[in-house]
């Protein structure tokens, strides 16, 4: 953790936007995988609705942000963009997302909001993202560290 998250709100509004997220999701009911479902199916299109009214917002607050102030409020961090490459990892890990956000009909953050409204029997789609970011750091970390031996043999 860096010295400037040790400010003390820091955590409690990290918390608080937490909160927010989930309700907001619970509210506009995309936390119910048969609505997300329902999207996907082309069939109902309010989750449309909910991502571009969050787009909105979110543009908004990242405009006003980057050109008024300096710095993060409370990490003191400088506004700069983070850019990553196209690449082989990056396709196949939006297709395996994508895979398991159409299986489950949810995704990450809407499965924890699901919680918060009774769906218990998402644990079983919680537990299958846990355990597939396990396996993905696992072979990803074998991988590094076979190549790393191959180039120190060398």
């Amino acid at each position: 953790m860096s010295e400037s998250e040790n400010h003390p709100l820091f955590m409690p509004l990290i918390f608080l936007g937490g909160l927010v997220f989930g309700f907001g999701l619970a509210f506009s009911n995309m936390a119910q995988p048969e609505v997300v479902l329902s999207f996907l199916q082309l069939t109902d299109f309010g989750l449309l609705f909910v991502m571009f009214g969050a787009a909105i917002v979110t543009g908004i607050t990242f405009f006003g942000a980057t050109h008024f102030l300096d710095r993060a409020p409370l990490t003191a961090k400088a506004y700069e963009r983070r850019l990553k490459s196209l690449d082989r990892n990056v396709v196949v890990g939006g297709g395996i997302f994508g895979v398991g956000w159409g299986l489950s009909g949810i995704c990450p953050g809407a499965a924890y909001a699901s919680l918060g409204i009774g769906n218990y029997a998402i644990l079983w789609g919680i537990a299958g993202m846990f355990i597939g970011a396990y396996v993905q750091g696992f072979w990803r970390s074998t991988r590094l560290e076979s190549a790393s031996g191959t180039t120190a043999a060398d």
